[in-house]
């Protein structure tokens, strides 16, 4: 059996609390006894509990990073810049997955409670009252690409709007009159702003929902390929396809190859995110660059400057810009490279 905090406080002849201080260098107590303590712990191999520890210091040093899941390019990025900032500040990164059902969502919000010192949270499925019902009020919170708004929490979001707007404009730009869209789950905040932002470029070019072909997936390889196979079989092909997120450009790449078509002679293919992979296929894919490990870079010094200051700093929502990131896959340029086609500047309101 392990060692308690009792016993080394008997053997020591103090009480447990100067036990806790001693061990924590925190509160009055004098060298002598300090060292004492110090002493006796290593003797009798005393190992301090992690979470008694955390609570007597009111610090956990660990910030907890929820995520809709741990699978992709998209979500290691965002892990990425999460992790690098957080051991920058000396913080662990605690990271979990929430999928899709309130009950999730609860369980891994009440699994964070006491463990951790800030949380980030990116759900397209969270809302306030699943916050406030089960977050302390004093835990500092920022959502990611949340459609929860106010005053109540900091948060961060893609100007996904936006970047879709820019590249349709960049193919209708480059030509294209029959652009089919491979749009997200219609309950996903980011798929519905880039459905939005596409439908928008086209109705400014004056193309109505007839020459706006539309098919739909989950953000997956496997819904790209799926979707790509449903425009195969159609008799009056597109020009050109946008897909919604790079993983189902990738997973529609693979069926226009399979149903003999070339890219970008063929048929021009362009995704959204920009994750790494995307400058490394054949042809490279063009897409629009959303500055993922950016995103959780953020996020984690906006999560440190409100544990920094107690949570009474004034809360706000920023936007990330999107930039094109024009490659071989479109047809539109040759030689590749990236191009800040209608940036999206970073704006922050309240």
């Amino acid at each position: 059996m392990s060692t308690t905090i009792k016993e080394v406080a008997q053997k020591a002849g103090v009480s447990i609390a100067t036990v806790s201080r001693a061990l924590n260098n925190v509160g009055s107590v004098d060298d002598r006894t300090r060292l004492l303590v110090q002493k006796t712990a290593r003797e009798l191999r005393y190992v301090p509990s992690a979470l008694g520890r955390n609570l007597s210091r009111r610090k956990t040093e660990a910030i907890g990073l929820v995520l809709p899941d741990l699978f992709g390019e998209f979500f290691s990025e965002v892990i990425r810049g999460s992790d690098q900032t957080a051991q920058e500040h000396h913080y662990h990164l605690l990271v979990s997955s929430s999928h899709s059902s309130r009950d999730e969502i609860e369980a891994v919000l009440r699994a964070m409670r006491g463990r951790v010192d800030g949380l980030i949270i990116m759900s397209p499925h969270i809302d306030a009252r699943t916050l406030h019902e089960n977050l302390p009020s004093l835990l500092p919170t920022v959502l990611v690409n949340c459609a929860v708004r106010g005053s109540d929490f900091d948060s961060i979001s893609i100007d996904n709007f936006g970047g879709a707007r820019a590249m349709a404009k960049h193919l209708l730009g480059h030509g294209h009159r029959r652009i089919a869209f491979i749009g997200g789950a219609p309950d996903n905040l980011d798929a519905s702003e880039r459905l939005r932002g596409f439908r928008q470029a086209c109705a400014e070019a004056g193309l109505g929902p007839p020459d706006a072909l539309e098919v739909f997936g989950d953000f997956s390889e496997e819904s790209g390929y799926a979707a790509a196979r449903q425009l195969l079989a159609r008799s009056h092909m597109p020009t050109a396809v946008f897909a919604a997120n790079d993983s189902m450009a990738i997973g529609a790449l693979s069926a226009f190859r399979e149903g003999g078509l070339r890219i970008p002679d063929d048929i021009g293919l362009a995704g959204f995110d920009d994750i790494p992979i995307a400058g490394y296929l054949t042809p490279t894919l063009t897409s629009v660059r959303a500055h993922i490990s950016e995103l959780g870079t953020l996020a984690m010094i906006k999560v440190l400057r409100a544990i920094r200051e107690h949570g009474l700093h004034p809360r706000g929502h920023e936007i990330i810009r999107t930039d094109l990131s024009i490659r071989a896959s479109c047809g539109c340029s040759r030689t590749g490279g990236a191009t800040g086609a209608e940036p999206t500047p970073r704006s922050t309101d309240t």
